[in-house]
């Protein structure tokens, strides 16, 4: 019970989703998305992020970090699977989405940043790759509230494929808007060394396009705006691997338009 535990919270239940032949969504947007149980070609897949990065250049105001996160995607898997220990026997697609994200604070309070990716999917099963495309804008400010140190986030994005047969190609692009807000509770994580500050959060997310939201147990939707509501756990520094960059540990849950989805979260959640 323990590991299916574990595994469910691994995953959203989830995500939006491309009507065509072949679903290239569930893992060609995977970095973007989120982890999560994705419907395609008449196959569930489960898609799990990895984060990792490398600071390139950093200095009081300024940084350059290279952004490498890879995607895995397993097929027809289940979790009634679980309890026999049937863990995925074989990886269905994969996705790397390198890019640069570069970050400026532009005030005491205020910061700035920009991304631009350029990465690589394939699905195994089908043979079939795509090329994969994003890039956004992000300003962070932080209030005061008393010790909570609140920070507000707005964010504009997009992200967009192609099939390499040039069949297929799709884009996505919104505007999202939260507020993270801390407890003012800290304590040590002697195991891990790092202090830990539990605190949460509120975004709310508008489409530019309303996007049809496939799942594995209902009728696909249309989305045209989400919110979402969650807490984490807050590290001082990155735990694990530097390159890894898992300064967060949370979960969420974002609903809009009749879907549900929960979320696992590794790093700043908005």
């Amino acid at each position: 019970m323990v590991l299916r535990s574990l595994l469910i919270t691994l995953t959203l239940l989830g995500s939006f989703s491309v009507y065509a032949e072949e679903d290239f969504t569930h893992y060609a947007f995977a970095n973007y998305l989120g982890s999560g149980i994705y419907k395609t070609s008449g196959q569930n897949a489960t898609v799990v992020n990895i984060p990792i990065s490398f600071e390139l250049y950093s200095n009081d105001t300024e940084s350059l970090t290279l952004r490498t996160p890879i995607s895995l995607g397993f097929f027809n898997f289940k979790w009634s699977d679980l309890p026999e220990a049937d863990l995925p026997s074989s990886v269905g697609t994969m996705t790397i989405t390198p890019g640069l994200e570069y970050r400026t604070r532009t005030s005491e309070n205020h910061e700035f940043q920009t991304y631009l990716d350029l990465g690589y999917g394939n699905n195994f099963t089908s043979g079939t790759n795509v090329a994969i495309y994003s890039a956004g804008v992000s300003s962070l400010l932080d209030l005061e509230l008393r010790q909570s140190d609140p920070v507000w986030v707005n964010r504009l994005f997009f992200a967009g494929y192609a099939s390499f047969d040039g069949t297929q190609s799709e884009t996505y692009s919104a505007l999202q808007s939260g507020i993270d807000i801390g407890t003012n509770i800290h304590w040590r994580w002697d195991w891990l060394g790092v202090d830990v500050e539990p605190r949460v959060f509120a975004a709310g997310y508008w489409y530019f396009d309303k996007l049809r939201f496939a799942t594995p147990f209902g009728e696909d939707v249309l989305v045209s705006n989400s919110l979402e509501v969650g807490a984490t756990l807050a590290f001082s520094k990155p735990i694990l691997w530097d390159w890894m960059g898992i300064d967060r540990l949370g979960l969420s849950v974002r609903t809009g338009d009749g879907v549900k989805v929960w979320r696992l979260i590794f790093e700043f959640p908005i």
